[in-house]
């Protein structure tokens, strides 16, 4: 078969070496999975401002896509926190929660997350997503955890507590305060503080009681199912629906339904902008987990088919009444853990989330949505790290601002407008670094070939030489700064015959650096200097060579920088001084 077509449909690659032994541990990841994604299903799309059937519809069909097209063995898409918070923020600008309007942007949300995470895929695209920095994703996610977290406290009070920033959500739950339902709040804080020990105490406890390591592991990852059972149980023994307990109530028991979502051209106008914030902030998540994953394993990740499989999970999210989704980290570290190999432990979950929708659905009525905003504050708080802040600070005073930017704008304007602040602030901080480049005065270590700064290091130089050492490409933005840089050096310097740029750090020399060199070859030779460059990288040189400069040149271009210094040094010429 063409490896094109190996390369565009994955399975067909892998699918060739599928075994026993592979099925095995594919069967037992998914069993996990499945158990872990039915609560967080559920929880996400009341998160999503969502029927929660939409979030089981969101975890069939596109899990089923990605297992054709993907390239992660480990990676479990699916709905998941972030981006059903971004989901909510979105439609919530377009059309009011509960309604069948609502419901319709969604997938329309959905539709173009889809369709352009497919058009970067076969664009190849995928480097876009390096403009969003560590700091800023760090910071973005934190600050979502925060919100996400909030957003829940009204569900486990008992109150109603809107808002899409952190200081309206707090003013919501301030202004409700007086209508704390108890009941409400027992099941919330009951569940939260079980499903807080289960994470860490609920394995080692079954060990104690004489389970094996992998009937721990599910059990253990199994815990928030047994916060929907047992809560569940009680609001329908007790009665609770009749004392003002809030329940999910009825679930359509049937398998996802075929939807055509609406493609207005206001409505896509408006959703656009937020349906490629999703796209690029899910996709950064999902491939840095399977690159993780797939890391440790020796295994390889292909980023541009992963957008490829990632879009066709969205758009068969849009067709089958889901929201926009991605891979979910913590769903995909289970899935790795458990043993899963292959993309089709993915189509295991699928099946079982499907006989989940038609099979269980009716008994979700009676479970309590304290419950389910229980299951997602444990889940996000584990994305808070505001430690982040104190390491940033520590290392970088740009990086500290993006990470603070990122999460004050989140906190306080939105995700969207979080995420575009970091974004927007991670390349000024990126252009006005580069644009004043590290540039050092270097000298010859003695004894050796070495060449390092004259301020950090003892070593030797000549008066009627000056090697100039530039740390960064050469573009546009610093092409000014460089020739200002080299006139002030030596202007006032009349001893100095010789310039040279050390070019050893030099990746790139765009026109308009192109036309600042000739500048600074022209300036120097009416002051009686030459120019001379060393150490310049091939493809930089190719570039050169297509230009008038090198024969412009006043001086020469020189394999090593020590070949300069032997050709260049010779005592400075009677009657002048270094002044």
């Amino acid at each position: 078969m063409h490896p094109s077509v190996l390369r565009r449909v994955p399975i067909l690659d892998w699918g060739r070496r599928y075994n026993r032994d592979r099925l095995t541990n594919d069967l037992i990841g998914a069993l996990i999975v499945t158990i872990m994604l039915i609560p967080q299903s559920l929880a996400y799309a009341l998160l999503a401002g969502l029927p929660a059937e939409a979030g089981l519809y969101a975890s069939i069909v596109p899990i089923l896509l990605y297992t054709v097209l993907g390239t992660s063995g480990a990676l479990a898409v699916g709905p998941v926190a972030v981006v059903s918070l971004m989901t909510a923020a979105a439609v919530g600008e377009v059309a009011a929660s509960g309604t069948a309007g609502y419901a319709a942007a969604a997938l329309t949300l959905a539709a173009l997350s889809g369709a352009i995470l497919l058009a970067m895929g076969l664009l190849r695209l995928g480097f876009l997503a390096s403009f969003l920095s560590h700091p800023v994703i760090s910071g973005f996610i934190s600050a979502s955890g925060i919100l996400i977290a909030t957003s829940q406290f009204g569900q486990i009070l008992g109150i109603s507590a809107g808002g899409d920033t952190l200081p309206r959500m707090l003013a919501g739950l301030w202004a409700g305060l007086g209508g704390i339902h108890p009941v409400t709040l027992a099941i919330g804080l009951g569940a939260a503080a079980f499903l807080f020990w289960a994470r860490k105490r609920l394995k080692p406890a079954l060990m104690r009681a004489g389970a094996g390591p992998r009937l721990a592991d599910i059990g253990a990852k199994a815990g928030p199912v047994a916060a929907v059972v047992v809560t569940t149980a009680l609001a329908w023994g007790l009665g609770l629906e009749d004392r003002g307990v809030r329940l999910v109530g009825q679930v359509p028991q049937a398998l996802p339904p075929f939807t055509l979502p609406p493609l207005p051209l206001d409505l896509v106008r408006q959703l656009a902008l937020p349906a490629l914030l999703i796209s690029v902030i899910g996709f950064v998540e999902s491939i840095s987990v399977a690159q993780t994953l797939a890391a440790r394993r020796r295994q390889r990740i292909d980023p541009d088919q992963e957008l490829i499989a990632l879009g066709a999970a969205n758009l068969g999210a849009a067709f089958t009444g889901g929201f926009p989704v991605t891979g979910g980290f913590s769903r995909s570290v289970v899935n790795f853990e458990a043993g899963s190999e292959t993309p089709a432990a993915g189509a295991f979950t699928a099946i079982g989330l499907a006989l989940a929708a038609v099979a269980l659905t009716p008994l979700i009525y009676f479970l309590p949505k304290a419950t389910l905003a229980a299951t997602i504050v444990v889940a996000v708080l584990s994305l808070v790290d505001l430690g982040a802040l104190r390491r940033a600070w520590t290392y970088s005073l740009s990086d500290f601002l993006a990470v603070s930017v990122t999460i004050g704008a989140t906190l306080i304007l939105g995700v969207e407008a979080g995420v575009t602040a970091g974004v927007a602030l991670s390349i000024l901080l990126f252009l006005y670094k580069t644009s004043r480049p590290h540039i050092a005065e270097v000298g010859l270590v003695p004894g050796t070939q070495h060449f390092r700064n004259i301020r950090r290091y003892q070593v030797e130089t000549h008066p009627t030489l000056v090697t100039l050492r530039v740390d960064e490409s050469l573009y546009f933005a610093n092409a000014r700064y460089l020739e200002d840089y080299i006139l002030a050096r030596v202007v006032n310097d009349a001893c100095v015959r010789d310039v040279v740029l050390l070019c050893s750090a030099i990746n790139e020399i765009d026109l308009s650096a192109l036309e600042s060199l000739e500048a600074i070859n022209h300036r120097l030779g009416e002051m009686g200097m030459h120019l001379h460059l060393s150490e310049v990288k091939g493809p930089v040189m190719d570039r050169l060579k297509r230009s008038d400069f090198l024969s412009q040149l006043s001086g020469r271009v020189f394999m090593s920088q020590m070949e300069a210094v032997a050709a260049l040094t010779a005592p400075c010429p009677a009657g002048k001084a270094e002044t």
